[in-house]
Protein backbone atom coordinates (compact mmCIF):
# COMPACT_ATOMS: atom_id res chain seq x y z
CA UNK A 1 0.00 0.00 0.00
CA UNK A 2 3.17 2.34 0.87
CA UNK A 3 4.29 1.49 -2.63
CA UNK A 4 1.05 2.83 -4.09
CA UNK A 5 0.49 5.93 -1.77
CA UNK A 6 4.26 6.82 -2.29
CA UNK A 7 3.72 6.34 -6.56
CA UNK A 8 0.80 8.92 -6.39
CA UNK A 9 3.12 11.20 -4.37
CA UNK A 10 5.37 11.06 -6.95
CA UNK A 11 2.81 12.02 -10.26
CA UNK A 12 1.91 14.58 -7.49
CA UNK A 13 5.35 15.98 -7.21
CA UNK A 14 5.36 16.09 -11.00
CA UNK A 15 2.01 17.57 -11.52
CA UNK A 16 3.14 20.54 -9.18
CA UNK A 17 6.73 21.32 -10.41
CA UNK A 18 4.97 21.28 -13.96
CA UNK A 19 2.54 23.73 -13.14
CA UNK A 20 4.90 26.09 -11.29
CA UNK A 21 7.64 25.54 -14.08
CA UNK A 22 5.44 27.58 -16.81
CA UNK A 23 5.28 30.28 -14.57
CA UNK A 24 8.92 30.86 -14.03
CA UNK A 25 10.08 30.69 -17.57
CA UNK A 26 10.78 34.48 -18.10
CA UNK A 27 7.95 35.22 -19.81
CA UNK A 28 4.85 37.74 -19.52
CA UNK A 29 3.10 35.58 -17.01
CA UNK A 30 5.79 35.03 -14.46
CA UNK A 31 4.89 34.64 -10.50
CA UNK A 32 8.42 35.22 -8.61
CA UNK A 33 7.55 32.72 -6.02
CA UNK A 34 7.29 29.40 -9.12
CA UNK A 35 10.68 29.75 -9.89
CA UNK A 36 11.57 28.83 -6.40
CA UNK A 37 9.26 25.96 -6.02
CA UNK A 38 8.98 24.03 -9.22
CA UNK A 39 13.22 22.47 -8.73
CA UNK A 40 11.93 21.82 -5.62
CA UNK A 41 9.24 19.20 -6.99
CA UNK A 42 10.80 18.46 -9.73
CA UNK A 43 14.11 17.26 -7.72
CA UNK A 44 11.63 15.41 -5.77
CA UNK A 45 9.93 13.44 -8.55
CA UNK A 46 13.71 12.59 -10.17
CA UNK A 47 14.73 11.27 -7.19
CA UNK A 48 11.82 9.05 -6.67
CA UNK A 49 11.81 7.36 -9.81
CA UNK A 50 13.41 5.10 -11.99
CA UNK A 51 16.18 7.11 -13.35
CA UNK A 52 15.10 6.40 -17.32
CA UNK A 53 11.39 7.00 -17.20
CA UNK A 54 11.33 10.07 -14.35
CA UNK A 55 14.70 11.84 -16.48
CA UNK A 56 12.36 11.46 -19.69
CA UNK A 57 9.62 13.18 -17.80
CA UNK A 58 11.40 15.95 -16.68
CA UNK A 59 13.35 16.61 -19.78
CA UNK A 60 9.67 16.82 -21.25
CA UNK A 61 8.52 19.33 -18.63
CA UNK A 62 11.75 21.39 -19.52
CA UNK A 63 11.26 20.94 -22.94
CA UNK A 64 7.43 22.26 -22.47
CA UNK A 65 7.97 25.38 -20.37
CA UNK A 66 10.70 26.28 -23.34
CA UNK A 67 7.79 26.00 -25.81
CA UNK A 68 5.24 27.64 -23.77
CA UNK A 69 7.91 30.58 -23.87
CA UNK A 70 8.02 30.80 -26.92
CA UNK A 71 4.08 30.83 -27.14
CA UNK A 72 2.84 33.44 -24.94
CA UNK A 73 5.45 35.65 -26.00
CA UNK A 74 4.40 35.39 -29.96
CA UNK A 75 7.55 34.05 -31.06
CA UNK A 76 7.56 33.04 -34.68
CA UNK A 77 6.87 29.18 -34.75
CA UNK A 78 9.40 27.64 -37.33
CA UNK A 79 12.21 25.16 -37.54
CA UNK A 80 14.68 27.36 -35.83
CA UNK A 81 12.55 27.79 -32.72
CA UNK A 82 11.25 24.42 -32.18
CA UNK A 83 15.07 23.69 -32.23
CA UNK A 84 15.78 26.18 -29.88
CA UNK A 85 12.89 24.67 -27.33
CA UNK A 86 14.75 20.84 -27.39
CA UNK A 87 17.78 23.02 -27.03
CA UNK A 88 16.58 24.73 -23.71
CA UNK A 89 14.86 21.83 -22.84
CA UNK A 90 17.69 19.79 -22.99
CA UNK A 91 20.42 21.88 -21.45
CA UNK A 92 18.20 22.94 -18.43
CA UNK A 93 17.19 19.24 -17.89
CA UNK A 94 21.30 18.66 -16.63
CA UNK A 95 20.90 19.38 -13.07
CA UNK A 96 18.46 16.54 -12.70
CA UNK A 97 20.03 14.12 -14.71
CA UNK A 98 23.25 15.06 -12.74
CA UNK A 99 21.65 14.81 -9.40
CA UNK A 100 19.62 11.46 -10.43
CA UNK A 101 22.50 9.95 -11.09
CA UNK A 102 25.91 10.92 -9.31
CA UNK A 103 24.63 12.56 -6.66
CA UNK A 104 23.74 9.79 -4.20
CA UNK A 105 27.49 9.26 -4.80
CA UNK A 106 28.68 12.46 -2.84
CA UNK A 107 28.56 13.07 0.90
CA UNK A 108 26.40 15.91 2.07
CA UNK A 109 27.92 18.51 0.77
CA UNK A 110 28.32 17.46 -2.93
CA UNK A 111 25.00 16.12 -3.10
CA UNK A 112 23.81 19.78 -1.99
CA UNK A 113 26.09 21.47 -4.14
CA UNK A 114 26.19 19.97 -7.13
CA UNK A 115 22.44 20.44 -8.90
CA UNK A 116 22.88 24.38 -7.91
CA UNK A 117 26.39 24.29 -10.02
CA UNK A 118 24.96 22.47 -12.59
CA UNK A 119 22.15 24.56 -12.91
CA UNK A 120 24.52 27.81 -12.99
CA UNK A 121 26.44 25.51 -15.97
CA UNK A 122 23.29 25.13 -17.54
CA UNK A 123 22.65 28.94 -17.87
CA UNK A 124 26.11 29.82 -18.79
CA UNK A 125 26.04 27.43 -21.76
CA UNK A 126 23.10 29.13 -23.02
CA UNK A 127 24.25 32.41 -22.02
CA UNK A 128 27.63 32.01 -23.92
CA UNK A 129 27.55 29.43 -26.58
CA UNK A 130 23.75 29.08 -27.40
CA UNK A 131 22.94 31.38 -30.45
CA UNK A 132 19.76 32.07 -28.14
CA UNK A 133 21.15 33.47 -25.36
CA UNK A 134 20.20 34.05 -22.09
CA UNK A 135 16.28 34.60 -23.21
CA UNK A 136 14.83 31.78 -22.22
CA UNK A 137 16.12 29.62 -18.99
CA UNK A 138 17.64 32.38 -16.89
CA UNK A 139 15.65 32.33 -13.31
CA UNK A 140 16.88 35.64 -12.42
CA UNK A 141 14.54 36.99 -15.16
CA UNK A 142 11.70 35.72 -13.30
CA UNK A 143 12.48 38.08 -9.66
CA UNK A 144 12.86 41.54 -11.12
CA UNK A 145 10.77 42.38 -7.84
CA UNK A 146 13.29 41.72 -5.76
CA UNK A 147 15.80 44.09 -6.05
CA UNK A 148 17.99 43.63 -3.18
CA UNK A 149 18.19 39.77 -4.15
CA UNK A 150 18.89 40.89 -7.59
CA UNK A 151 21.86 42.89 -6.00
CA UNK A 152 24.20 39.40 -6.21
CA UNK A 153 24.22 39.74 -10.02
CA UNK A 154 27.35 42.95 -9.19
CA UNK A 155 29.48 40.52 -8.21
CA UNK A 156 28.53 36.63 -9.78
CA UNK A 157 26.26 38.01 -12.57
CA UNK A 158 22.84 36.55 -12.97
CA UNK A 159 24.01 33.12 -12.62
CA UNK A 160 24.52 33.46 -8.95
CA UNK A 161 20.44 33.98 -8.45
CA UNK A 162 19.74 30.51 -10.47
CA UNK A 163 22.35 28.97 -7.78
CA UNK A 164 20.31 29.96 -4.91
CA UNK A 165 17.21 28.61 -6.67
CA UNK A 166 19.05 25.62 -7.39
CA UNK A 167 20.59 25.56 -3.85
CA UNK A 168 16.90 26.01 -2.34
CA UNK A 169 15.63 22.56 -4.33
CA UNK A 170 18.41 20.68 -2.81
CA UNK A 171 18.19 21.72 0.71
CA UNK A 172 14.44 21.57 1.00
CA UNK A 173 15.09 17.85 -0.48
CA UNK A 174 17.94 17.45 1.89
CA UNK A 175 15.22 18.17 4.78
CA UNK A 176 12.19 15.89 3.33
CA UNK A 177 14.46 12.74 3.25
CA UNK A 178 15.98 12.87 6.55
CA UNK A 179 14.39 13.05 10.19
CA UNK A 180 14.14 16.03 12.17
CA UNK A 181 17.64 16.42 13.64
CA UNK A 182 20.48 19.40 14.74
CA UNK A 183 22.10 17.86 11.68
CA UNK A 184 19.08 19.32 9.80
CA UNK A 185 18.57 21.69 11.36
CA UNK A 186 22.32 23.09 10.49
CA UNK A 187 22.13 22.15 6.99
CA UNK A 188 18.86 24.44 6.50
CA UNK A 189 20.15 27.10 8.79
CA UNK A 190 23.44 27.53 6.54
CA UNK A 191 21.54 27.45 3.90
CA UNK A 192 18.96 30.44 4.75
CA UNK A 193 21.89 32.54 6.31
CA UNK A 194 23.46 32.31 2.89
CA UNK A 195 20.41 33.46 1.61
CA UNK A 196 19.82 36.23 4.33
CA UNK A 197 23.38 37.60 3.59
CA UNK A 198 22.85 37.55 0.07
CA UNK A 199 19.27 39.25 0.50
CA UNK A 200 20.41 41.75 3.42
CA UNK A 201 23.37 42.57 1.60
CA UNK A 202 21.61 44.34 -1.41
CA UNK A 203 19.25 45.58 0.77
CA UNK A 204 21.95 47.22 2.72
CA UNK A 205 24.07 47.78 -0.69
CA UNK A 206 20.75 49.78 -2.11
CA UNK A 207 20.98 51.77 1.33
CA UNK A 208 24.02 52.85 2.00
CA UNK A 209 25.41 53.18 -0.98
CA UNK A 210 22.52 54.87 -3.10
CA UNK A 211 22.91 56.00 -6.73
CA UNK A 212 24.26 59.19 -7.45
CA UNK A 213 21.78 61.44 -8.49
CA UNK A 214 23.47 64.88 -8.09
CA UNK A 215 24.48 64.46 -11.63
CA UNK A 216 22.23 63.50 -14.52
CA UNK A 217 21.84 63.76 -18.18
CA UNK A 218 18.55 64.37 -20.32
CA UNK A 219 17.86 61.58 -22.95
CA UNK A 220 15.07 61.28 -25.39
CA UNK A 221 13.74 58.41 -26.96
CA UNK A 222 12.37 58.17 -30.12
CA UNK A 223 10.56 55.30 -32.36
CA UNK A 224 9.58 55.62 -36.13
CA UNK A 225 6.03 57.26 -36.66
CA UNK A 226 3.44 54.43 -37.17
CA UNK A 227 1.41 56.12 -39.33
CA UNK A 228 4.28 57.16 -41.42
CA UNK A 229 5.45 53.76 -41.64
CA UNK A 230 1.39 52.63 -43.02
CA UNK A 231 1.65 54.63 -45.84
CA UNK A 232 5.25 53.10 -46.17
CA UNK A 233 3.52 50.11 -46.86
CA UNK A 234 0.54 51.10 -48.29
CA UNK A 235 2.97 52.85 -50.93
CA UNK A 236 4.48 49.09 -51.36
CA UNK A 237 0.93 47.87 -51.98
CA UNK A 238 0.83 46.37 -48.69
CA UNK A 239 -1.77 48.13 -46.93
CA UNK A 240 -2.57 44.54 -44.57
CA UNK A 241 0.56 45.15 -42.82
CA UNK A 242 0.12 45.54 -39.49
CA UNK A 243 2.43 47.86 -38.32
CA UNK A 244 1.90 47.80 -34.71
CA UNK A 245 2.57 44.27 -34.39
CA UNK A 246 6.87 45.10 -34.46
CA UNK A 247 9.04 45.57 -36.73
CA UNK A 248 9.11 41.47 -37.31
CA UNK A 249 5.76 42.31 -38.96
CA UNK A 250 7.22 44.36 -42.10
CA UNK A 251 8.21 43.11 -45.10
CA UNK A 252 12.08 43.41 -46.60
CA UNK A 253 11.79 46.52 -49.03
CA UNK A 254 13.63 48.56 -50.94
CA UNK A 255 12.93 52.36 -49.39
CA UNK A 256 14.33 53.69 -53.02
CA UNK A 257 10.94 52.08 -54.58
CA UNK A 258 9.01 54.30 -51.90
CA UNK A 259 11.14 57.51 -51.85
CA UNK A 260 8.46 60.02 -50.64
CA UNK A 261 7.09 58.07 -48.14
CA UNK A 262 10.44 56.51 -46.43
CA UNK A 263 11.75 60.44 -46.90
CA UNK A 264 8.79 61.18 -44.84
CA UNK A 265 9.23 58.69 -42.07
CA UNK A 266 13.26 59.91 -41.83
CA UNK A 267 12.84 64.19 -41.46
CA UNK A 268 9.75 62.99 -38.96
CA UNK A 269 12.33 61.69 -36.69
CA UNK A 270 15.07 64.50 -37.33
CA UNK A 271 11.49 66.95 -36.78
CA UNK A 272 10.93 65.22 -33.76
CA UNK A 273 14.85 65.14 -32.67
CA UNK A 274 15.32 68.51 -32.80
CA UNK A 275 11.84 68.81 -30.29
CA UNK A 276 13.72 66.69 -27.88
CA UNK A 277 16.68 68.77 -27.83
CA UNK A 278 14.35 72.03 -27.41
CA UNK A 279 13.01 70.30 -24.40
CA UNK A 280 16.12 69.79 -22.75
CA UNK A 281 17.40 66.14 -24.17
CA UNK A 282 21.68 65.97 -24.32
CA UNK A 283 21.28 62.46 -25.91
CA UNK A 284 18.81 61.44 -28.23
CA UNK A 285 18.31 57.58 -29.09
CA UNK A 286 16.34 55.94 -32.12
CA UNK A 287 14.96 52.77 -31.51
CA UNK A 288 15.87 49.69 -33.68
CA UNK A 289 15.47 50.39 -37.58
CA UNK A 290 13.69 53.31 -37.16
CA UNK A 291 15.03 54.68 -40.34
CA UNK A 292 15.34 52.28 -43.57
CA UNK A 293 17.57 53.40 -46.14
CA UNK A 294 19.47 51.60 -49.19
CA UNK A 295 22.99 51.72 -49.09
CA UNK A 296 23.26 54.69 -52.04
CA UNK A 297 20.78 56.69 -49.43
CA UNK A 298 22.93 56.20 -46.48
CA UNK A 299 25.38 59.13 -47.12
CA UNK A 300 22.17 61.34 -47.28
CA UNK A 301 20.88 60.13 -43.57
CA UNK A 302 24.22 60.49 -42.48
CA UNK A 303 24.97 63.88 -43.43
CA UNK A 304 21.24 65.29 -41.99
CA UNK A 305 22.00 63.59 -38.50
CA UNK A 306 25.42 65.21 -38.36
CA UNK A 307 23.84 68.29 -39.26
CA UNK A 308 21.01 68.15 -36.62
CA UNK A 309 23.58 67.15 -33.66
CA UNK A 310 26.08 69.58 -34.71
CA UNK A 311 23.18 72.54 -34.61
CA UNK A 312 21.24 71.11 -31.42
CA UNK A 313 24.61 70.44 -30.09
CA UNK A 314 23.25 66.86 -28.76
CA UNK A 315 24.71 63.26 -29.12
CA UNK A 316 22.25 61.65 -31.74
CA UNK A 317 21.91 57.79 -31.80
CA UNK A 318 21.10 57.22 -35.06
CA UNK A 319 19.65 53.44 -35.30
CA UNK A 320 19.11 52.38 -39.51
CA UNK A 321 18.61 49.58 -41.17
CA UNK A 322 20.16 49.22 -44.18
CA UNK A 323 18.88 47.86 -47.67
CA UNK A 324 21.04 45.82 -49.62
CA UNK A 325 19.83 43.17 -52.29
CA UNK A 326 20.82 40.24 -50.43
CA UNK A 327 19.95 39.63 -47.00
CA UNK A 328 23.08 38.81 -45.70
CA UNK A 329 24.66 41.86 -46.43
CA UNK A 330 21.78 44.26 -44.99
CA UNK A 331 22.79 45.52 -41.90
CA UNK A 332 21.17 46.58 -38.64
CA UNK A 333 23.29 48.81 -37.11
CA UNK A 334 23.79 52.55 -34.78
CA UNK A 335 26.03 55.47 -35.08
CA UNK A 336 26.71 58.31 -32.46
CA UNK A 337 26.92 61.60 -33.66
CA UNK A 338 28.75 63.76 -31.56
CA UNK A 339 27.32 67.44 -30.97
CA UNK A 340 29.93 68.51 -33.33
CA UNK A 341 29.18 66.67 -36.25
CA UNK A 342 31.51 64.00 -35.75
CA UNK A 343 30.20 59.78 -35.89
CA UNK A 344 32.13 58.67 -33.12
CA UNK A 345 31.22 54.90 -33.76
CA UNK A 346 29.09 52.16 -36.48
CA UNK A 347 27.86 49.77 -34.62
CA UNK A 348 26.51 46.23 -36.54
CA UNK A 349 24.23 44.03 -34.25
CA UNK A 350 26.78 41.44 -33.33
CA UNK A 351 23.42 38.96 -31.97
CA UNK A 352 20.93 38.76 -35.13
CA UNK A 353 17.76 36.71 -33.95
CA UNK A 354 18.37 33.34 -35.04
CA UNK A 355 15.75 32.40 -37.85
CA UNK A 356 14.14 35.82 -37.79
CA UNK A 357 17.36 37.97 -39.17
CA UNK A 358 19.25 36.99 -41.84
CA UNK A 359 22.02 39.84 -40.91
CA UNK A 360 25.89 39.03 -40.92
CA UNK A 361 26.36 39.80 -37.35
CA UNK A 362 29.06 42.57 -36.40
CA UNK A 363 32.43 42.26 -34.53
CA UNK A 364 31.14 42.08 -31.00
CA UNK A 365 33.18 45.03 -29.80
CA UNK A 366 30.75 47.39 -27.42
CA UNK A 367 31.88 50.87 -28.56
CA UNK A 368 32.56 53.08 -25.30
CA UNK A 369 33.06 57.15 -25.63
CA UNK A 370 33.82 59.64 -23.33
CA UNK A 371 31.37 62.63 -23.42
CA UNK A 372 30.64 65.18 -20.70
CA UNK A 373 27.80 63.19 -19.57
CA UNK A 374 29.90 60.11 -18.60
CA UNK A 375 30.86 56.81 -21.12
CA UNK A 376 28.42 56.32 -23.52
CA UNK A 377 28.37 52.69 -24.97
CA UNK A 378 25.52 51.12 -27.19
CA UNK A 379 24.39 47.26 -28.37
CA UNK A 380 21.09 46.12 -30.37
CA UNK A 381 18.73 44.84 -28.69
CA UNK A 382 18.88 40.95 -28.32
CA UNK A 383 22.81 41.74 -28.09
CA UNK A 384 21.69 42.57 -24.29
CA UNK A 385 20.66 38.63 -23.77
CA UNK A 386 24.44 38.09 -23.85
CA UNK A 387 26.14 38.89 -20.56
CA UNK A 388 29.79 38.16 -21.46
CA UNK A 389 29.59 40.70 -24.41
CA UNK A 390 28.20 43.38 -22.42
CA UNK A 391 31.62 43.76 -19.92
CA UNK A 392 32.17 47.78 -20.92
CA UNK A 393 33.62 50.14 -19.14
CA UNK A 394 30.68 52.66 -19.25
CA UNK A 395 28.55 54.77 -17.22
CA UNK A 396 25.41 54.99 -19.69
CA UNK A 397 24.63 51.97 -21.80
CA UNK A 398 22.40 53.20 -24.81
CA UNK A 399 19.86 49.79 -26.46
CA UNK A 400 17.98 50.35 -29.18
CA UNK A 401 15.16 47.70 -29.27
CA UNK A 402 12.50 46.54 -31.57
CA UNK A 403 10.29 44.42 -29.98
CA UNK A 404 6.58 43.39 -30.55
CA UNK A 405 3.80 43.73 -28.09
CA UNK A 406 3.46 39.77 -26.38
CA UNK A 407 7.82 40.26 -25.45
CA UNK A 408 8.57 44.41 -25.12
CA UNK A 409 8.09 44.14 -21.07
CA UNK A 410 9.98 40.92 -20.08
CA UNK A 411 13.10 41.78 -22.89
CA UNK A 412 13.59 45.15 -21.25
CA UNK A 413 13.18 44.12 -17.69
CA UNK A 414 16.24 41.25 -18.99
CA UNK A 415 18.38 43.98 -20.20
CA UNK A 416 17.83 45.49 -16.74
CA UNK A 417 20.02 42.75 -15.27
CA UNK A 418 23.04 44.31 -17.58
CA UNK A 419 23.11 47.54 -15.44
CA UNK A 420 23.45 45.76 -12.31
CA UNK A 421 25.56 43.54 -13.46
CA UNK A 422 28.21 45.84 -14.71
CA UNK A 423 27.35 49.30 -12.93
CA UNK A 424 26.08 51.04 -15.36
CA UNK A 425 22.56 52.85 -16.29
CA UNK A 426 20.55 51.77 -19.16
CA UNK A 427 18.45 53.13 -21.65
CA UNK A 428 16.58 50.92 -23.75
CA UNK A 429 14.54 52.56 -26.66
CA UNK A 430 11.90 50.24 -27.60
CA UNK A 431 9.50 49.83 -31.07
CA UNK A 432 6.03 48.38 -30.36
CA UNK A 433 7.28 47.16 -26.51
CA UNK A 434 8.38 48.89 -23.42
CA UNK A 435 10.82 51.45 -23.57
CA UNK A 436 12.51 51.65 -19.96
CA UNK A 437 15.51 52.98 -18.34
CA UNK A 438 17.26 51.87 -14.73
CA UNK A 439 20.56 52.79 -12.94
CA UNK A 440 22.74 50.50 -12.55
CA UNK A 441 21.07 48.99 -9.23
CA UNK A 442 18.41 48.22 -11.74
CA UNK A 443 15.55 51.01 -9.80
CA UNK A 444 13.02 52.02 -13.07
CA UNK A 445 13.74 55.48 -13.76
CA UNK A 446 11.01 55.74 -16.30
CA UNK A 447 9.28 53.64 -18.80
CA UNK A 448 7.19 54.11 -21.67
CA UNK A 449 4.52 52.00 -23.40
CA UNK A 450 5.67 53.03 -27.10
CA UNK A 451 2.40 50.69 -28.44
CA UNK A 452 -0.14 53.36 -27.35
CA UNK A 453 2.30 56.10 -26.48
CA UNK A 454 4.25 57.30 -29.91
CA UNK A 455 5.44 60.87 -28.49
CA UNK A 456 8.89 61.45 -27.19
CA UNK A 457 10.00 60.02 -24.30
CA UNK A 458 11.92 62.05 -21.98
CA UNK A 459 14.54 60.19 -18.87
CA UNK A 460 16.69 61.92 -16.81
CA UNK A 461 19.68 59.37 -15.94
CA UNK A 462 22.87 59.64 -13.76
CA UNK A 463 26.14 60.32 -15.44
CA UNK A 464 28.22 58.14 -13.15
CA UNK A 465 27.97 54.65 -12.89
CA UNK A 466 30.37 52.02 -10.42
CA UNK A 467 32.95 49.55 -10.92
CA UNK A 468 31.51 46.19 -9.85
CA UNK A 469 33.07 43.04 -9.17
CA UNK A 470 31.44 41.40 -12.16
CA UNK A 471 32.69 43.90 -14.35
CA UNK A 472 35.76 43.26 -13.37
CA UNK A 473 36.16 39.86 -12.72
CA UNK A 474 33.62 38.59 -15.41
CA UNK A 475 32.30 35.23 -14.95
CA UNK A 476 34.24 33.82 -12.69
CA UNK A 477 31.32 32.68 -10.39
CA UNK A 478 30.36 30.41 -13.21
CA UNK A 479 33.55 29.18 -14.32
CA UNK A 480 34.35 28.47 -11.16
CA UNK A 481 30.80 26.57 -10.93
CA UNK A 482 31.86 24.43 -14.53
CA UNK A 483 35.21 23.28 -12.30
CA UNK A 484 33.28 21.97 -9.29
CA UNK A 485 30.97 20.56 -11.66
CA UNK A 486 33.58 18.60 -12.94
CA UNK A 487 35.27 17.59 -9.92
CA UNK A 488 31.84 16.25 -8.71
CA UNK A 489 30.87 14.37 -11.61
CA UNK A 490 34.61 12.88 -11.41
CA UNK A 491 34.32 11.84 -8.21
CA UNK A 492 30.51 10.51 -7.92
CA UNK A 493 31.58 8.72 -11.45
CA UNK A 494 34.89 6.70 -10.35
CA UNK A 495 33.61 6.24 -6.78
CA UNK A 496 32.21 3.29 -5.60
CA UNK A 497 29.11 3.27 -5.28
CA UNK A 498 28.31 2.28 -1.43
CA UNK A 499 26.14 -0.18 0.09
CA UNK A 500 23.42 0.18 1.95
CA UNK A 501 24.78 -1.67 4.99
CA UNK A 502 27.46 1.28 4.36
CA UNK A 503 24.90 4.08 3.97
CA UNK A 504 24.47 6.29 7.42
CA UNK A 505 21.59 8.43 5.75
CA UNK A 506 18.15 7.84 7.43
CA UNK A 507 15.57 5.64 5.20
CA UNK A 508 12.57 5.77 6.89
CA UNK A 509 12.32 9.22 6.10
CA UNK A 510 13.17 8.62 2.40
CA UNK A 511 10.08 7.21 -0.13
CA UNK A 512 11.54 4.09 -1.16
CA UNK A 513 12.45 3.75 -4.95
CA UNK A 514 9.57 2.62 -7.41
CA UNK A 515 9.85 -0.81 -8.69
CA UNK A 516 7.78 0.58 -11.56
CA UNK A 517 7.40 3.27 -13.70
Amino acid sequence: MSKVVNGRRRWLWLVIGTVTALFAVGGRWDIAPAAWLFPVFLLRFARTSRPLGGLVLVWLVSWAGAMFWIWQTAVPMNGTTVLAGLTFGTVLALPYIADRLVARRLGTAGELLLFPMVLVVAEFLLGTLSPFGTVIGLLANTQFDHLALLQVAAVTGSYGVGFLIGGCATVANWAWEHPPSWRTARVVGAYVAVLAVVVVGGAARMAWFPVDTTQTVRIAGLNANMALIHKQMTALGRPEVEVSAGQGALPRFDPDTVGPESTAVIDDLFARTRRAAQAGAKIVIWSENAAYVSHAGLPALLSQARSVARQEQIYLLVADNVYLPNPRDSRDETHLIGPDGTVLWTYQKSHPVPGMEPYRPGNGVVPVVSTPYGRLASVICYDADFPAMMHADADIMLVPGGDWPEIGRVHSEMASLRAIENGYSLVRQDYVGLSAAFDHQGHVLSTQNTLVDQDQWLVDVPVRGVTTPYRVIGDAFAWLCLAGTAVLIGFGVFRRRPSAAETPRPTTQREPEPMAG
